[in-house]
């Protein structure tokens, strides 16, 4: 007999949509729709219930922009440093002519296709259902135009095709400039995209009007990037725009006003300072949820010594700022929302495991539960034209649901159950702390890496490598650390120390004009060896290795 595809969660709250709860509801799940949500609802002989009593059913939440599914490249992350379709461990070729280069070695690739780059048996999907995430709408790796954006589900398929619900969503756009080759800088991108746009605007004249009558007219020469834009031209999808930063949205805005192309802001991280202007554009919005980590708060220790180191005036005034810079970060999604400005979010350069803190987070900065539910589900869904099949529980829509224990935004919740296309995804509570979980088998405590002294560290990026030394005093609770980079000035604080055992993780940021970078270290401490990862914001995430030079 096949196993059943029709589920039943009885006694269940239904959240319809933000702002519209049915306490003690019943769903009936059949064929991947919802074939009924609401109450005094007759249950199928053949249907399975599920253990649901009293839990949360959301739908299923929507990433507005990412990359999950689509794997870094292999010089990006290669375990032996960067390699190249030569080898492993090559530099990247030099640009032959870096004034004249083709299109790939500019980062102008806007003809690659989501179904041809995406993995359907990336780990990333599965992280991202895990937290109730079931559709997204991702977009391959690259620099100024990088590719077609599609919407896929995060469900199980044999490939791209299977997980495809609607391709070419958008082209996706940014200031990224090119490695060694035009446009290297900002002004360059912004120079560079005008011209193909303009370009764009003179082929399809040109090919609408040899083809209504090509006598004595020369043939018009295809260009795969060029026709890419093509729909943007005609109305049919927007620009993806990412704007960071402040400056990059006025840059947008004033790309837009010249040009006339739709857009979406996406990765939208300053909004708190330009929320009054996106409310005047009415343009769609999608905004990042790479925050900063909130920086360790250590209890003083009194110190009642003659000895007392006095406290640097200029690094009080840094760190009294850095937290009131970090307030408006949390604080934007609340600003745009008070401003009546919907939005959705994106997962570009975000660790799965901080998403539901961020989320938390803003909350706590003043969005409500009901906002921050629109911008996973309703939002997403309007933004990409399928409000009628995703973005709310309700009869004939598909079945892409999330499950909570309690409310989603509740700290101790977890997702029990994930429905996509009506197939079920179990997931078991937070299991409760063992008793001794950091002991060895044998019964006494793993001894801790010894952390404190310099350390040398090299990482492995595409076509370079940045060498520098870590320094780090005292232990435990109290280590603290900074370092410095032969690619950028001075010495940098680094925060949010963390060790589990010989796992050290911290952060640190750099800025690169009016931007931040969040830099993210997750390495592994053998003896005097380290190794592991460093997540660079949306540049990717290299390899690091390094060494013990000097300390106990």
């Amino acid at each position: 007999m096949p196993v059943t595809q029709t589920y039943v969660l009885q006694n269940v709250q239904i959240v319809v949509r933000p702002g519209q709860i049915i306490s003690g509801g019943t769903v009936i799940i059949q064929d991947g729709l919802i074939q009924a949500a609401g109450k005094d609802i007759a249950i199928p002989a053949h249907a399975r219930k599920i253990k649901a009593d009293s839990m949360f059913v959301y739908a299923g939440f929507i990433e507005g922009l990412s990359q999950s599914g689509i794997p870094r490249p292999e010089s990006a992350a290669g375990a032996s440093g960067p390699r190249t379709p030569g080898g492993q461990g090559q530099q990247r070729p030099r640009v032959s002519d870096p004034w004249n280069p083709t299109y790939e070695e500019s980062g102008i690739t806007p003809y690659v296709r989501v179904r041809d780059v995406f993995k359907s048996d990336d780990k990333s999907l599965e992280e991202m259902r895990k937290l109730g995430f079931t559709a997204a709408q991702v977009y391959p790796i690259g620099k100024m135009l990088p590719g077609q954006a599609s919407l896929v589900s995060l469900g199980i398929g044999k490939n791209a095709d299977e997980l495809l619900l609607k391709e070419n969503t958008a082209l996706v756009a940014s200031f990224t400039p090119a490695s060694g080759a035009f446009p290297s800088t900002i002004i360059g991108v912004m120079s560079r995209f005008r011209e193909l746009y303009k370009n764009a605007i003179r082929l399809q004249e040109y090919q609408k009007s040899y083809g209504a009558n090509p006598v004595n007219v020369n043939r018009p020469i295809a260009d795969k990037c060029l026709e890419s834009f093509f729909p943007v031209l005609d109305g049919k999808i927007p620009f993806i725009f990412q704007a960071p930063d402040m400056k990059s949205v006025y840059r947008v805005q004033a790309l837009k006003n010249e040009l006339k192309f739709g857009v979406h802001y996406a990765d939208v991280k300053e909004g708190y300072y330009v929320g009054d202007l996106l409310k005047s554009e009415g343009k769609p919005i999608i905004i990042s949820l790479d925050l900063p980590k909130a920086a360790d708060e250590k209890k003083p220790v009194a110190d009642s010594s003659k000895n007392a180191a006095p406290k640097d005036p200029e690094m009080e005034a840094l760190k009294a700022r850095t937290a009131e810079e970090l307030k408006r970060l949390e604080g934007q999604a609340a600003k745009l929302a008070a401003l009546g400005l919907p939005f959705s979010f994106s997962t570009v350069g975000v660790k799965s495991t901080d998403i539901k803190e961020t989320l938390r987070r803003m909350i706590k900065a003043g969005l409500t539960e009901d906002q921050a539910l629109a911008a996973l589900t309703t939002t997403p869904a309007a933004q990409l034209g399928v409000s009628n099949r995703f973005g709310t529980v309700e009869k004939g829509r598909a079945a892409n649901l999330v499950v909570s224990d309690k409310s989603y935004f509740d700290e101790k919740s977890s997702v029990r159950y994930v429905f996509i296309d009506g197939k079920i995804f179990e997931y078991e509570g937070k299991p409760a702390p063992k008793a001794g979980a950091n002991a060895s088998a044998g019964g006494k405590a793993a001894e801790a890496p010894k952390i404190a002294g310099k350390w040398s560290y090299t990482i492995k990026a595409p076509g370079m490598n940045s060498e520098g030394i870590l320094t780090f005093k005292g232990s435990g609770s109290d280590l603290t650390g900074e370092w410095t980079s032969s690619q950028v000035p001075g010495t940098n604080p680094i925060s949010n120390i963390s060790i589990e055992g010989n796992k050290l993780s911290f952060t640190s940021n750099i800025s690169m004009g009016a931007r931040q970078i969040n830099l993210d270290f997750n390495l592994s401490v053998d003896g005097n060896s380290l190794s592991g990862t460093v997540g660079v914001g949306t540049f990717g995430t290299f390899d690091v290795s390094g060494a013990k030079i000097d300390g106990q």
